[in-house]
């Protein structure tokens, strides 16, 4: 409690007794709301570039064979000659679009942004724990992306085997042109953004721990905060995993062990690995791979808490649940990773366990959608575009979930396994929702970022093109998927496997598909000018835009290293003391001493 007292009353003016240069503010600042914003602007243009290369490969599979300009523009003579993509170019664009999504835009950009920008300033603390740590979080994080995107510009292209990264193919060099010098790129960039987020994570998980102000119980802690500190558990626990799986791979390419290499003829020549196995790869990465889900849904889902209370103007339904429900699904994440190797030839019974262990985090997903429902319900709601998006989470949520419990049971994933299938599942119930998250948390908390408004209108514009291209895109691939069409390949035209009408069918989605990926894509550009030009011509912001309880409105819209000008303020109530009977504003912030006989919390 002394520690508390001491860090509370601690006195602000020794953070910014001096004027920062450009470069100590802008460039390696370990200030956390100025990482938070680097972490997303790095985020927003991996995202845009991610965008560009899928509707790149949207437009091969649309119109396979046929002359592109758009193509011959971006991709050149080297990969579109005559303006036809490369069969190589196109395993490549699809492997660096998934990586950058899942990885540097999803992980990184809601992670890096909104646990940097909003964890101190909730709990009530200066600045992160280490903020030199937080620093070398960021550089590494944008070293890593830069890795990533130089391995586009090479030779022999970036790598090819599928954003999971799987062996054999990955493991052999000479195998492809996409598994050479790109794929040993690919490695070191996963490296370094493997110690980024453990830098990052460690730091937010001590900063929860020790730096919360007087009164800051963790039963008083915003829904975000729970949310980010589950998440970096589960990055503290998972990522060392995926970085072992990398190390050993590194190891097979380059030092000819022979972890995932046994009895391989590659061309005409026998190589000489035995007693590896391709499984075991596949087992540590989606140890990694599973709680990952949750890595990138629980910061949008705990961002999606915050704005639904604060514009239903109602307590979030449930607190005490909420925070259950995010242990159970970050302990659950743990032990379902095999629903991704139904089809390895795995012992029936222990993939009967991993189907149970699958259903039963549909539980707290459940409770979750519930409780947002019930605050929704009869609440005083206020559409901001921060609104609209999170209840578009809600939604990709519940129809993402339904399609996973198809996933979830081995005899029916059997029949749609590494289908299209999959890829509207999981781009639904991970992408769109994490994506829509983040938008929520840009759009909510841009004044608190900058200072300024963003433009309500252009909001509404952006969500409705977002929400009515992405379901557009990916709602027609699960029949893409029913009717047998594998992810990943290159052409459907000359696949001699399907019937006449079932091959037209597909060859017609994916058109349909492809038109509107480009429309989703063009919605995006609302955003960005929306962005940017707020950024410095928006309306100004007040301190407490949104009317919301939360410790980070009562800091100067202003930013001040160390956050508070004064002593830190103390907290007496817990976060969603929204339309209390008997008060006299329909918010009450959790600075507001309890008045008499006044029951505390939930």
């Amino acid at each position: 409690m002394a520690a508390h007292e001491a860090h509370a009353h601690h006195d602000a003016h020794g953070h910014h007794h001096h004027e920062e240069g450009f470069i100590s503010k802008y460039i390696f600042s370990q200030d956390h709301k100025m990482i938070g914003k680097q972490f997303l602007m790095t985020a927003v243009f991996m995202g845009v570039v991610a965008m560009l290369l899928s509707i790149l490969f949207r437009i091969q599979l649309a119109w396979p064979g046929e002359e592109s300009d758009f193509l011959s523009f971006f991709l050149g003579e080297t990969w579109a000659p005559g303006g036809v993509m490369k069969e190589s170019m196109y395993l490549g664009l699809v492997t660096i679009h998934g990586t950058i999504m899942v990885f540097f835009l999803l992980t990184g950009g809601l992670s890096g942004t909104f646990s940097n920008l909003l964890i101190p300033l909730q709990i009530g603390a200066r600045d992160m724990a280490s903020g030199f740590l937080n620093m070398l979080s960021y550089w590494m994080f944008l070293i890593s992306s830069l890795i990533m995107l130089a391995s586009l510009f090479i030779e022999t292209g970036p790598a090819s085997s599928g954003w999971t990264i799987y062996p054999p193919l990955s493991a052999l060099p000479q195998a492809i042109e996409g598994s050479g010098l790109g794929m040993t790129m690919w490695l070191v960039s996963m490296t370094i953004f493997i110690a980024s987020s453990l830098l990052g994570s460690l730091n937010y998980i001590v900063t929860i721990f020790n730096l919360r102000t007087k009164g800051m119980k963790m039963t008083r802690l915003p829904l975000t905060i729970w949310a980010f500190f589950i998440t970096a558990i589960l990055g503290v626990l998972s990522f060392p995993v995926l970085l072992s799986a990398a190390l050993l791979l590194m190891m097979d390419r380059l030092a000819g062990t022979s972890f995932y290499l046994s009895d391989i003829i590659v061309g005409s020549e026998m190589l000489e690995n035995h007693g590896g196995s391709p499984l075991l790869y596949q087992h540590l990465f989606w140890f990694l791979g599973h709680p990952e889900v949750y890595i990138v849904l629980l910061p949008a889902l705990g961002l999606t808490s915050e704005i639904i209370s604060t514009n239903s103007r109602k307590p979030i339904f449930g607190y005490r649940a909420m925070i259950g429900s995010i242990l159970a699904i970050g302990f659950l994440s743990f032990i379902v990773w095999g629903h991704h190797m139904f089809i390895t030839g795995m012992n029936p019974f222990i993939g009967s366990v991993f189907v149970f262990t699958t259903l039963l985090i549909a539980i707290p997903s459940a409770v979750k959608v519930f409780n947002y429902i019930t605050t929704i319900w009869r609440g005083s709601n206020i559409y901001t575009p921060a609104m609209l998006f999170s209840v578009g989470l809600v939604s990709t949520f519940i129809t993402g979930g339904v399609t996973g419990i198809i996933l979830a049971d081995s005899a029916l994933d059997i029949a749609v396994h590494d289908t299209y299938f999959v890829v509207a599942h999981f781009h639904i119930v991970m992408g769109m929702s994490a994506v829509f998250g983040m938008f929520a948390g840009v759009y909510h908390w841009f004044p608190k970022m900058y200072g300024r408004m963003l433009n309500t209108r252009l909001g509404y514009a952006h969500f409705w093109v977002t929400i009515v291209g992405a379901y557009g895109v990916f709602f027609p691939m699960h029949f893409v998927g029913l009717a047998g069409a594998p992810r990943r390949y290159y052409d459907y035209s000359v696949y001699g496997d399907f019937d006449k009408p079932t091959q037209e069918m597909i060859m017609d989605l994916n058109v349909i598909i492809t038109v509107f990926a480009i429309i989703a894509a063009f919605g995006q550009l609302i955003f960005l000018f929306n962005f940017f030009y707020s950024i410095y011509r928006g309306p100004r912001a007040v301190q407490n835009p949104w009317r919301s309880n939360t410790l980070e409105w009562t800091t100067p819209v202003v930013h001040v290293h160390g956050n508070w000008p004064g002593a830190i303020p103390e907290v007496h109530r817990w976060p969603y003391d929204y339309s209390k009977p008997g008060a006299e504003e329909d918010f009450i912030p959790q600075i507001v001493p309890l008045a008499e006989g006044e029951e505390g919390d939930h």
